[in-house]
């Protein structure tokens, strides 16, 4: 989050837990050196809603929150701007970072506007914009009353967060921080990454009959999905229908735990899109990033380095923590491939791009027949989701971080897994034999809509 929205978006956290959120509100916008329009939108946006400044703002702000709907755009242009970044070539920043063309100049206001029905909400311009006229909306305002009702709310974080927060934060101290913000559990999503990881190797197994058969994982990144969807859409049919691991997480967790409400924690602007998608939406609650949770650590004076280890067992593989990082999707399945299906693994070449530009390199080089694998991956992010834009160190020293932890963890391969072998059974599969009976994995499946 750039610094001086944070700075307020901390104010509007303490502010709220403290419940002065009213008077902060009123405080603020009573200031005379700020544009007030200006101003509405962005605390709005910072609450998770839309609202523009009206003569009863604060009530009418207040019982937006509390009838939060998943359902809303994500990025928002919150004030117009000078357009003073345009190159020669009369393009702005935001619209040279844009992947699908959705920022456009609009001739009557001569500013940047944001195309709806194109913008994926991908968040790239937020972060492009030298002006902090664009913004994302951050959910964390909308359920605070949860947490502090004590409330079932699960943390559900990505395998990216390992050393986000310093080297000497281990996901033991995260839990404790977590839990004394209110959180009922924290878990790692890498372990649903276990389970899609067992799913993408019977969905290779489907699709890979001959030496010219290819699969396109859809694991993880809605950015690369977002590329097949809307620019690659004769590859579709070469895509997995599997879910995200974000997206499994909330499903199997709400199976279990029918009133929780599931929180996901991650790098990516993105992710808050893919939850609000129309085949999606409910499996997960809210996303924050890790950007906006520092903040909110600082807002509640939480520090993570300070807290004792909240241990539990170890249930999350090498393979699920690998999925951080560029490249951790092919080790994975390859692995599981390799152990369940052996005959086939001998047939297996991987290939993965990272980046929007080695992407759709990837993607045109498919659709063009160039093609020298049969298990593609693609991260939209340089590096991975350890190099999303709301990532909190550089994306090597993330990697580094990632590898380290995967390779001190005591499950190797997804397979071995036998908490996830429990879980499956509770949900009523039976390891990788019912992974080829749709209906038994729907679960772990989604439909691409338009």
């Amino acid at each position: 989050m750039k610094a001086k929205y944070s700075d307020l978006f901390k104010e509007i956290v303490k502010s709220y837990y403290e419940g002065e959120f009213e008077e902060k509100v009123q405080s603020l916008l009573e200031d005379p050196s700020v544009k007030k329009n200006e101003l509405a939108n962005v605390i709005s946006t910072l609450c998770g809603v839309q609202l523009d400044l009206t003569d009863n703002y604060i009530t009418d702000l207040k019982r937006a929150i509390e009838s939060y709907k998943a359902g809303h755009k994500v990025v928002n242009k919150v004030k117009v701007c000078s357009m003073d970044c345009m190159n020669d070539d009369g393009e702005t920043i935001c619209q040279r970072s844009c992947p699908f063309d959705a920022i456009f100049i609009d001739e009557e206001t001569k500013t940047s506007s944001i195309d709806g029905d194109k913008c994926t909400d991908c968040g790239f311009c937020v972060e492009a914009c030298p002006t902090d006229s664009i913004l994302d909306k951050v959910e964390f305002v909308p359920f605070i009353d949860l947490l502090k009702d004590k409330a079932p709310v699960i943390a559900a974080i990505a395998p990216a967060i390992t050393g986000q927060f310093g080297d000497d934060v281990s996901i033991y101290k995260l839990r404790s921080a977590f839990k004394t913000m209110g959180f009922a559990e924290m878990v790692e999503v890498a372990f649903f990454a276990d389970i899609l990881t067992l799913k993408e190797a019977v969905e290779f197994d489907r699709f890979i009959q001959d030496k010219d058969d290819f699969m396109i994982s859809s694991c993880c990144c809605p950015m690369w999905v977002g590329m097949l969807k809307r620019v690659y859409n004769d590859l579709i049919k070469y895509v997995s229908p599997s879910v995200s691991p974000m997206v499994a997480a909330g499903r199997v967790i709400k199976i279990l735990n029918p009133n929780s409400k599931v929180v996901f924690i991650g790098p990516c602007v993105a992710k808050k899109a893919e939850a609000k998608e129309r085949d999606l939406l409910g499996d997960i609650d809210y996303v924050l990033t890790f950007a906006e949770l520092k903040d909110i650590f600082e807002a509640l004076e939480l520090d993570p380095r300070k807290m004792s280890d909240d241990f539990s067992a170890e249930y999350a593989s090498r393979g699920g923590r690998l999925y951080a990082r560029t490249g951790g999707v092919s080790v994975a399945v390859s692995e599981a491939i390799e152990r369940i299906y052996p005959e086939k693994y001998k047939m297996l070449t991987t290939a993965h791009a990272d980046g929007i530009k080695e992407c759709k390199k990837m993607l045109s080089d498919i659709k063009e027949g160039n093609i020298h694998a049969n298990f593609i991956e693609g991260m939209g992010c340089i590096g991975g989701c350890v190099g999303g834009p709301k990532a909190l160190i550089p994306k090597d020293d993330g990697r580094d971080r990632v590898n380290e932890f995967a390779a001190n963890s005591e499950i190797k391969v997804a397979v071995d897994s036998e908490v996830m072998i429990k879980v499956l059974n509770k949900l009523g599969i039976d390891a990788e034999n019912n992974f080829k009976k749709k209906h038994r994995i729907g679960s772990f499946e989604r439909e691409f809509l338009d």
